[in-house]
This record gives structure tokens, C-alpha cells and sequence, in this order.
């Protein structure tokens, strides 16, 4: 995995000089930001694949960041947090982040864990170079922001988009109705049952050849929707 460049965000600095002694001894490329600001702009032009994301930070804190990172980029995002933060931890899984480590951190669970990650990441197509999946058929890609079946382009809505990209990105997770309406809407979800069963069917009804019995965008009765590997 020496190929891969991972960002390391704490305001802390013993902390993100730790970290990368742990990260470049298993040949990782490291770059360091000391908050969400400094994050966004190493996202922004640098080719990260990974990004180590405290949560307690000054200017932009890491909750703040992965929303915005989340605005424009499936970058895998592991959170760096305090036990006392265990409301922060929640909340920032709910906005996009991919797991979260609690400080003090053992070095071996937290390369672990990014070497999990990583393998997430390439392994269910979310990063191949083109940044384009492939399901069975079913294409997405995230660079031109497009979806096909079998080649054929599918017009979608932006929200429409949106779901699909969330679901092929995790292909074989199951995402309840409440998540998928949070991470797509951005907004907390009180009632969002009918909304996001709309946007399904209108999705089946574009990708699926028999809606009613569908291949790809599966219901998993009781827990929600997943979109099959």
C-alpha cells in the first residue's frame, strides 16, 4: 500500500508527528494539516486517499471538515477522538466519516484500521484511478458525475445521483432510510420515509429492467436499502 498518500489533521503537532512515524514505517506518503481549514486546501490540491481527521480543532473543527470534504470528495475518512466526544463521534458518521479511532490509540489498531479502509476503498471500486465503478453492469462515474447500465447513459436528478453514488460507493452495506437522508439531504431526518422511498422506486425505475424484482438497488425488509456488489 506504499502507493498511497494519506492526510493527517490534529491541531496537536506531537500528535501528527507520532502518527506519521507510525504511517511512514508501513510506506505510506504523508501529508499534515493542523485544522479543517489547512485540510480542505491539501484536499483540494493534493491526491490523498485516505485522511486521519481529529475532531476538537480550532478555525474548522473535523465534524465541519467532513461535511465539506463530503461536498466533493468519497475520500475514506477515519476520526481521531476523545472518549468524552462520544456525541461528536456519532454525529461525525452521520456526515460522511468512515470510522473513528478514540485517543489515547494503540499505533497498531490505528494502521490497522487504515489499511482496512484503504482496501475498502480499492476494493469496491470507489478508487481505480478513474474514479469510476463498475457493478455487475452498472457504471458510475464520480469525476463526470454520471450514471450507465450496460452503457447506456441514465438520466438522473441530482438527488437521484446523490443516492446512487452513496449506495454504489458501499456497495453490500445497508444504509437505513435515516441515513441515506442525511448524508444525501444534509439535514437531520425526523420523517423521511415516504421521501427517500420516492427517490428509490424513481431510481429502479431507471436502472432496474424489472423494477419489482430488482437487480441491483435491493431492500433489506426491517433495516433499509444496499445496492447489491
Amino acid at each position: 500500500m506504499d502507493k498511497f498518500t494519506i492526510l493527517v489533521v490534529d491541531d496537536d503537532e506531537e500528535i501528527r508527528n507520532g502518527i506519521e512515524i507510525y504511517l511512514r514505517n508501513e510506506g505510506f506518503h504523508v501529508l499534515k494539516a493542523k485544522d479543517g481549514i489547512e485540510a480542505l486546501d491539501f484536499v483540494m490540491t493534493h491526491d490523498i486517499h485516505l485522511i486521519l481527521l481529529d475532531i476538537m480543532m480550532p478555525r474548522l473543527d473535523g465534524i465541519s471538515a467532513t461535511f465539506k470534504i463530503r461536498e466533493q470528495k468519497n475520500i475514506p475518512i477515519i476520526m481521531l477522538s476523545a472518549k468524552s466526544e462520544q456525541a461528536d463521534k456519532v454525529l461525525g458518521l452521520q456526515v460522511g466519516a468512515d470510522d473513528y479511532v478514540t485517543k489515547p490509540f494503540n499505533p497498531l489498531e490505528l494502521i490497522a484500521r487504515v489499511k482496512s479502509q484503504l482496501r475498502r476503498y480499492v476494493n469496491l471500486g470507489t478508487y481505480n484511478g478513474t474514479r469510476s465503478i463498475d457493478l455487475n453492469g452498472l457504471s458510475l462515474d464520480q469525476a463526470a458525475k454520471t450514471v450507465t447500465i450496460h452503457g447506456e447513459p441514465v438520466k438522473l436528478t441530482p438527488l437521484e445521483y446523490k443516492i446512487v453514488e452513496l449506495l454504489m460507493t458501499h456497495a453490500g452495506r445497508v444504509f437505513s432510510i435515516h441515513e441515506i437522508y442525511e448524508r444525501v439531504w444534509r439535514e437531520p431526518s425526523f420523517n423521511p420515509e415516504n421521501t427517500v422511498a420516492v427517490h428509490i422506486r424513481n431510481i429502479r425505475e431507471k436502472i432496474e429492467i424489472n423494477p419489482k424484482n430488482p437487480k441491483y438497488l435491493k431492500v433489506v425488509w426491517g433495516v433499509g436499502y444496499k445496492m447489491e456488489k
